[in-house]
């Protein structure tokens, strides 16, 4: 018997503990210092508890368990529902500082029923047997001129004919113009972002106009909450907004958004995606980014109640007292996902959509498809990324984002690497501080 190939073992930040993961056996446990240097050391005086719970293995009965674990996880992927993204515009009434779509070509304002018509006859065709969302995305979709009116009525009509839930990511500012037509459609969720309180916000996220959004944007989700539709706020974080966490935080608990069960968070990483930005030292990694939030979170508790940071797996973890299933591939793009826009093209994913070179076919004005490059996309994950192979923490990890990994390296199977075992020192110190046994 030998440890296992999976183990993932480090010390818990600011503690005298230690934690063991193993996300194939799924499997965590926090150790006193003693346990830990027994397994440091591999003092097994009893071995059975540790192969239990596969820490320790043979090592051919571990590679088999890994390729039935693999098998199963390719067979819930192709059964789970599809998140299917439409652009129908890459306009946008706002000049946010950190826009990766700066270079996107913007036009298509005006009602584009034929495009949408196209659209959802290649998703009657392409993904007939699958269950599947809309999500409207741009560019802004919710501008507020009468053709991009038309076009939104028409996606979520079309939408609505097939019975199949909407969601839109919008900046907010005329998403309470929009409320009437949204409010007899099938819309899953409303994302909008906030990046502060009032000026910081404004300062991040200007109308190009020179008006500010901060209180218009909180009126409507105010209203879109009223109207009973879920809200999915999003904060896009790096150092200059870093401080602005804890004051939306208070600020959402004040507005009692953080009490209504239709209001939900999540925490973006303003980072390089196909271009560089200007003040690039403003931005984080994803480990030091992680770092300052869980210092702001142990400063400031009310955090938590606006939103609880994965960490890796650990909330996942702490919430469910169990590891996730192991994760072969951390990339939904071709696979649970997939990105058309106005020009009639098709893309991988949000990551690439819009982006030259990045096309993979067309639905209008006819159907094409480059099924060498998809089945490149398809087939990426942890077995086909050589770096993944034998990297302790793939099934944690994931291989992470194509489109960042080919944007670093010219190529999609390469690895975008997540810092799993820092996150994972920092959340079990959040979730579990008092070291108890997991």
């Amino acid at each position: 018997m030998q440890k296992s190939a999976h183990n993932i073992f480090s010390k818990v930040r600011d503690s005298d503990h230690y934690f063991l993961v193993n996300p194939l056996s799924r499997q965590a446990d926090l150790l006193n210092p003693e346990t830990a240097q027994k397994y440091i050391t591999g003092s097994f005086s009893d071995s059975s508890a540790w192969i239990e719970k596969g820490y320790l293995v043979d090592p051919e009965a571990e590679q088999k368990l890994y390729r039935e674990q693999y098998l199963e996880s390719t067979e819930r992927r192709d059964k789970d529902e599809v998140q299917l993204f439409f652009v129908p515009s890459y306009a946008c009434n706002f000049s946010c500082t950190y826009c990766y779509q700066g270079g996107y070509e913007p036009h298509r304002e005006e009602f584009q029923e034929k495009m949408i018509d196209s659209f959802f006859s290649y998703v009657d065709t392409q993904f007939a047997d699958r269950k599947k969302y809309i999500t409207i995305f741009g560019g802004e979709p919710l501008l507020g001129g009468e053709g991009t009116r038309k076009t939104i009525t028409h996606l979520l009509s079309e939408a609505g004919k097939r019975k199949l839930d909407t969601a839109i990511v919008t900046n907010g500012y005329h998403l309470e113009e929009y409320l009437p037509i949204l409010k007899t459609s099938r819309i899953r969720e409303i994302q909008v972002t906030l990046d502060g309180v009032g000026e910081a916000h404004d300062r991040r996220r200007p109308h190009k106009d020179g008006r500010l959004s901060f209180e218009r944007i909180c009126k409507a989700i105010d209203a879109t909450l009223a109207a009973g539709i879920k809200v999915n706020l999003r904060m896009v974080l790096d150092k200059d907004n870093i401080s602005e966490l804890a004051k939306l935080a208070q600020f959402a608990k004040d507005r009692l958004w953080t009490e209504n069960s239709l209001f939900k968070t999540q925490l973006g990483r303003n980072y390089e995606l196909h271009y560089c930005q200007n003040g690039n030292t403003k931005l984080y990694d994803r480990l030091s980014l992680y770092e300052d939030i869980y210092s702001l979170v142990k400063a400031n508790p009310v955090i938590l109640e606006f939103h609880k940071p994965s960490f890796s797996i650990a909330k996942f973890l702490w919430e469910n007292g169990d590891l996730p299933q192991p994760l072969y591939d951390a990339c939904p793009g071709t696979k649970t996902e997939w990105a058309f826009d106005f020009t009639g093209n098709i893309y991988s994913c949000t990551a690439t959509v819009g982006k030259s070179g990045e096309e993979l076919g067309t639905f209008y004005p006819v159907v094409t498809r480059k099924n060498e490059i998809i089945e490149q996309w398809e087939e990426r994950d942890v077995t086909t990324i050589p770096e993944c192979k034998n990297c302790d923490l793939r099934l944690a990890c994931g291989g992470g984002c194509a489109s960042a990994a080919k944007n670093k390296t010219g190529s999609i199977l390469s690895p975008d690497c997540r810092p799993v075992k820092g996150l994972l020192e920092l959340g079990m110190s959040l979730y579990f501080p008092k070291g108890e046994p997991l």
